[in-house]
């Protein structure tokens, strides 16, 4: 359950209505998702979530199937269903396949397992890597 309680759409007004509108042209959808529902009762804080998400999940030197497959990895180490859920949904919209997000998570699951091993035995990093 939220903390604060979401804004709906019916209930948007000016700045956030403006926002809500942007997202669902932007991201090709017919309603807002819970989490931007949930942070619209600060407007300032959803712009600048929406504008920072634009600005760095669009297409760069990184394509943005792999951001959001980025995204989704970041989710999974931090236990953020909600996240891991609508990231790997934006994924596979922007052509990810259930192949790659299973190596993906493949990916995640080594690389949590050998971190968790490199700190248990403190393990000095190599002169080479500094």
């Amino acid at each position: 359950m939220s903390i604060f309680k979401p804004i709906q759409e019916k209930q948007a007004k000016g700045k956030v209505k403006t926002i809500f509108n942007e997202i669902k042209k932007t991201r090709k959808i017919r309603k807002i998702p819970n989490f931007w529902k949930s942070i619209a009762h600060n407007p300032k804080l959803l712009e600048r979530t929406w504008n920072n998400l634009k600005e760095i999940m669009r297409d760069g030197a990184l394509n943005s199937v792999t951001k959001e497959l980025i995204y989704v990895a970041v989710s999974i180490t931090n236990s953020c269903d909600y996240c891991t859920r609508s990231h790997t949904f934006a994924a596979k919209k922007k052509g990810a396949t259930d192949q790659m997000i299973k190596e993906m998570i493949d990916v995640v699951g080594i690389a949590n397992q050998n971190n968790k091993l490199v700190e248990a035995h403190q393990v000095e990093v190599d002169k080479i890597y500094k």
